[in-house]
């Protein structure tokens, strides 16, 4: 299947049932703590997807300028949040499989979402963008998954969130999951630091000119994905993309000291990001 047979089906991504429920009941107050809204959203790549493709469209006259849901929600009026949150609230939830975890999937973008905002800080570029491309750069591998059943076959040789899953994908198909969300931002008129970003994240130094963002992807998902597969110092030592890693100036110390908080322990109420 081609690229853009793939984005003509339909495809709508799930959220997560706590942040939607939880942001209910906070815009359903009289007055809603935007920070705790910005919190929430920002915990889900299918809720902040439609923000940021809501704030983005030609009707605010902001096309290609939002980067982050804490700007799209400045564009935006509550009444609007509260209608997509609603809407996401009717979409089924993700078809359970034996090699994918919708639940790990959520908390892996979150955790690569932090992650690039951190590297983000150390290097002086945009971190609502980092945070953005982190949160919704595997949103590609959920369309793919639900247009194409050659993708789900390709579990047994490597996991989903495994190491090598984008080379994989290009060896089989072309091109991979990054690269699907790099034309799902397009088709959502994001900027295009985040289209740029995701699409060469695979290969941040192989096009000119380079996208540093995509370095800070790259690395990212390097990152998220280790910790997911729970690699051995060793392993990660042998895995690290140091040649990305150079070019940007980072090491593997450094791009290990941005590891987020665990979040999966947090008590309830406390801050989510």
């Amino acid at each position: 299947m081609e690229p853009t047979a793939l984005l003509s089906s339909r495809f709508v991504m799930p959220s997560r049932p706590r942040a939607v429920a939880l942001l209910l009941v906070e815009l359903a107050r009289p007055e809603p703590d935007l920070r705790r809204i910005d919190q929430l959203v920002s915990s889900d790549p299918a809720l902040a997807m439609r923000l940021l493709q809501a704030a983005n469209a030609n009707y605010f006259g902001l096309t290609g300028q939002i980067h982050g849901v804490s700007e799209a929600l400045a564009v935006l009026r509550l009444g609007q949040v509260q209608a997509m949150v609603a809407s996401a609230a009717a979409v089924p939830g993700y078809p359970s499989s034996p090699s994918f975890d919708i639940t790990q999937f959520w908390a892996y973008s979150l955790d690569c979402a932090k992650v690039a905002r951190s590297l983000a800080g150390l290097l002086r570029l945009n971190q609502q963008a980092a945070f953005t491309c982190g949160l919704i750069h595997a949103v590609g591998e959920l369309a793919m998954r639900s247009g194409m059943s050659q993708v789900v076959a390709l579990d047994a040789r490597s996991r989903p969130l495994g190491l090598k899953r984008s080379r994989v994908e290009r060896r089989v198909f072309g091109f991979c999951y990054t690269e699907v969300s790099a034309w799902l931002a397009r088709q959502w008129h994001l900027p295009s630091l985040i289209h740029d970003a995701l699409l060469f994240a695979h290969a941040p130094f192989d096009h000119e000119p380079h996208e540093p963002m995509a370095g800070v992807v790259h690395l990212a998902i390097w990152r998220a994905r280790a910790r997911q597969v729970r690699l051995s110092e060793n392993a990660m030592t042998v895995s690290f993309p140091s040649l990305v890693a150079e070019v940007m100036g980072l090491d593997i110390d450094l791009v290990l000291q941005q590891d987020p908080i665990d979040w999966s322990v947090q008590e309830p109420g406390r801050p989510l990001i």
